[in-house]
């Protein structure tokens, strides 16, 4: 590993050169030279060790000896890899106030693919913007489902009418043409858990031609699962599309054997021609709203109607049921973590565990949770621990699965400092790298890259990253993969990770030896 001193001295050589007195500029063979690095191209293939050149915000030379460069930075005993590609990201939710993105790129990601679990922007506008907040950051979206239904129908609990499909389905195609790079469906939230299988398959339809995925949160994670897997792989059948099962896993330990069954489901989808694969995040808890614990129905009509059901006679006995035996499920209300809050006077709430917080205040945790809801108007987020490590090693060396963080861009300081986050946010990619590669060797460095990397961006058809070729976009990333790590925790989650050295995004540098640098050369990303 080389040290601090010389990595700066190394990198900062030639422009020290430049502002010396006497000093003649010659013209230079590129903007950027990383030298000596071990180059993971993001295909799966071995490594090379050499050069890597960057001019104009592409990749020039890989692997030999490339010429001088304005800016010179030696990578000798570090991994070059393609900027990790985020498939499944919430990371544009704060990119309007803090453009700088910071757990992101300090993971490495240098683009996240947002519009998930069926809610998105409107896409066009939301392309347009991210070239106006010149993000650090490459911004892709899904069109999600959801948001579609929201537009058209609202949130009511019933099916759509022929015109209203039709409506729908044209919101889709012209978010394609825009330059969404997919569909999403997050089927226990509302207003999208309301759509029929028939109705998601109309919607996934226009994917077809351009052989972009139905990316799926799907109606069941836990008793369930594979009645879900079957409707998400009906869907993908119908519409002739791609199928990725977002965040793929098996909630409270009586479902953890039926992770294999749903593996094995998704192989032989694959082999009779479903072009079906999943995505799959590190972590034994999963993070969502407060409101997930109780059932989909009740919250029909939306917040003001779901939180007056909770105490409506005709519906409150079974609303509680329902709810009492999800939070059984997941082992109770102490694997239940409040993660963000809305209201003022619940601030101190997040990072407490419910049944915690229930045993000091002397209350039942279930008339603790309704009050917080009704005080923040719904808007209360929520960890819950509920899957296993053995089941996150065998999705994540699957040969069907790909890295995803399912996290927000959040940061130490600033206002992207908020709540208590899943540490998902703040240390997916490097806790692969270190955790799952080199600790428990679950899988090889070069497998997990090509599923942070290549993968992805062959999936969502963006040809033009992902990989570390001649003329790709510069999006790259240098780690050592003898420290590489994350180091936030559930109780600590405001931790940046350890063992990224440096991050490229489109020619520019934006992370020299976890030192931010000013570059803001983020831009929208669609398929190519």
């Amino acid at each position: 590993m080389i040290s601090r001193r010389d990595f700066l001295a190394s990198s900062g050589a030639a422009v020290a050169w430049a502002g010396t007195p006497g000093f003649r500029p010659v013209r230079q063979d590129a903007a950027l030279v990383l030298r000596n690095a071990t180059i993971y191209d993001g295909t799966g293939a071995e490594p090379v060790t050499g050069d890597v050149s960057v001019e104009n915000g592409r990749i020039g030379t890989v692997g030999r000896r490339a010429g001088r460069g304005t800016e010179e930075i030696d990578l000798r005993g570090l991994v070059l890899a393609p900027g990790f590609v985020d498939i499944h990201s919430h990371g544009d939710g704060s990119l309007d106030e803090d453009w700088r993105a910071e757990s992101v790129i300090r993971q490495g990601i240098t683009t996240v693919v947002a519009g998930q679990d069926g809610g998105s922007r409107d896409v066009a506008a939301w392309l347009r913007q991210v070239g106006v907040l010149r993000p650090a950051v490459n911004v892709a979206t899904m069109i999600g489902f959801g948001a579609v239904r929201g537009q058209v129908i609202g949130n009511a609990d019933r099916p759509a009418t022929s015109e209203e499909l039709r409506r729908m389905v044209n919101l889709v195609e012209s978010a394609l043409a825009i330059g969404a790079c997919g569909g999403s469906s997050g089927l226990e939230y509302t207003p999208g858990g309301f759509a029929s299988r028939d109705e998601l398959a109309a919607l996934a339809g226009p994917l077809r031609r351009r052989r972009l995925p139905y990316s799926t949160h799907m109606r069941n994670e836990d008793d369930r699962l594979m009645d879900a897997i079957a409707e998400a792989l009906s869907v993908a059948e119908t519409a002739g599309c791609p199928l990725q099962v977002a965040h793929l896993k098996a909630q409270g330990p009586r479902n953890w054997p039926r992770m294999a069954d749903a593996l094995r489901t998704l192989e032989q989808a694959k082999q009779r021609g479903v072009d079906a694969a999943f995505d799959i995040y590190p972590y034994e808890a999963y993070q969502t709203g407060l409101s997930n614990l109780f059932p989909l129905w009740s919250r029909d009509g939306g917040t003001g109607a779901f939180l007056a059901r909770i105490d409506a006679p005709a519906t409150a006995d079974r609303i509680r049921a329902e709810t009492l035996a999800k939070v059984d499920l997941i082992g109770g209300w102490d694997n239940v973590l409040i993660s963000g809050v809305r209201s003022a006077d619940d601030q101190q709430v997040p990072g407490q565990r419910i049944g915690a917080l229930a045993a000091a205040l002397g209350r039942d945790p279930y008339r603790v949770t309704v009050d917080l809801l009704r005080r923040n108007d719904g808007q209360v987020g929520m960890v819950g621990f509920a899957m296993s490590e053995e089941n996150i090693e065998a999705g994540l060396r699957h040969p069907l699965s790909m890295v995803c963080s399912d996290g927000s861009a959040v940061a130490v300081d600033g206002p992207a400092r908020r709540g208590h986050p899943h540490p998902r946010s703040l240390g997916t990619f490097p806790r692969v790298l270190g955790r799952y590669v080199r600790e428990r060797k679950a899988l090889s460095l070069g497998e997990a890259i090509h599923k942070m990397t290549g993968r992805p961006a062959e999936r969502l058809q963006i040809r033009d990253r992902g990989r570390i070729a001649p003329g790709l976009w510069a999006d790259l990333v240098a780690f050592d993969p003898s420290t590489v790590a994350d180091r936030a925790t559930y109780a600590e989650p405001f931790q940046y990770p350890s063992g990224i050295v440096l991050v490229v995004v489109n020619g520019a540098v934006v992370l020299r030896e976890g030192e931010r640098t000013p570059a803001r050369p983020g831009m929208a990303v669609r398929p190519s």
